[in-house]
């Protein structure tokens, strides 16, 4: 008989896996949605207010290795690089920025599963602490990523649409 918790692991991994490059049920994975955006579309803030494709991606960059770190060392902390950081400018620096998300992930899946099933439910953090994400179990932690990147995904979707 197959450990549940083991079983956990493996949704997990598969959830992750669907959000970043699979087919997940709600639509295009991040990978497809990032597909031909330019630095200057990236960089282009086309709705006042809100942010531009380039700060989502190091945003989502930042939050994957946040919690690829809560994963091997068990505390939860800001993201090393910041919530927001700050875009670059330029082809190079674009293609850095698209490169660093896949390997932000990829490391991810390494660590999930690397993680003791075991410890799914066991909580990050002390105390629940919304914007840190702490204060809810790794399983949930793990689940919320994939919807942070789904909900991400979505708001690039709809930028990309204003590119023509």
């Amino acid at each position: 008989m197959e450990d549940a918790s083991a079983t956990e692991r493996e949704r997990l991994l598969d959830e992750l896996r669907r959000a970043w490059d699979g087919d997940p049920w709600h639509g295009d994975p991040v990978r497809r949605v990032l597909q031909g955006i330019t630095a200057g579309q990236a960089a282009a803030r086309p709705l006042p207010g809100a942010h531009g494709v380039w700060q989502i991606v190091l945003h989502m960059t930042s939050w994957t290795r946040e919690v690829t770190r809560r994963l091997r060392d068990r505390v939860a902390r800001e993201p090393e690089d910041g919530d927001w950081p700050a875009p670059g400018t330029g082809e190079g620096e674009w293609n850095a920025a698209l490169q660093g998300l896949a390997s932000a992930h990829a490391e991810l899946l390494d660590a999930v599963a690397a993680f003791p099933a075991d410890e799914l439910d066991r909580t990050v953090g002390d105390e629940r602490d919304r914007p840190l994400g702490a204060g809810v179990s790794y399983a949930v932690m793990l689940h919320g990523l994939a919807q942070h990147h789904a909900y991400h995904a979505g708001q690039i979707a709809l930028l990309k649409k204003s590119f023509g």
